[in-house]
């Protein structure tokens, strides 16, 4: 009898997932363009803009400033290592200017459900 040596295919090694957190960002609805922009530059698969308006009362919003209440809020789904690039650039080329205004925060996603949404949602090709 033949000695076979039997060898394994190594499976692809294994990544922990990358965790995900929505990327809510309120921005004058002039800037939505821009700031979508921005995002897609960071490979983003999942983004939703919803347009508001503000709520203060006139007076406040004169004597605080601001002109016009008509806001964009853009959901975005980010992987969490980017995070920290898209904010700075936020920082970079928007929010350090006088006449730009806006607000950027995040919300943790503790769990998804399917691994096809998973994948998509993480812009990872299989």
């Amino acid at each position: 009898m033949e000695n076979v040596k039997r060898t394994r295919k190594k499976s692809k090694e294994l990544d922990a997932p990358k965790k995900l957190k929505i990327l809510t960002t309120i921005v004058d609805r002039k800037k939505v363009d821009f700031f979508l922009s921005i995002l897609e530059s960071y490979e983003i698969n999942m983004q939703t803009v919803m347009y508001a308006k503000g709520t203060a009362p006139t007076e406040i919003m004169e004597y605080m400033g601001l002109k016009g209440s008509d806001k964009a809020v853009i959901f975005s789904i980010v992987q969490e290592n980017k995070i920290k690039d898209i904010l700075a650039k936020y920082e970079d080329d928007i929010f350090k200017s006088k006449a730009n205004k806006g607000i950027a925060f995040t919300i943790p996603i503790k769990s998804l459900i399917g691994v096809y949404i998973y994948q998509f949602l993480a812009n990872i090709e299989v």
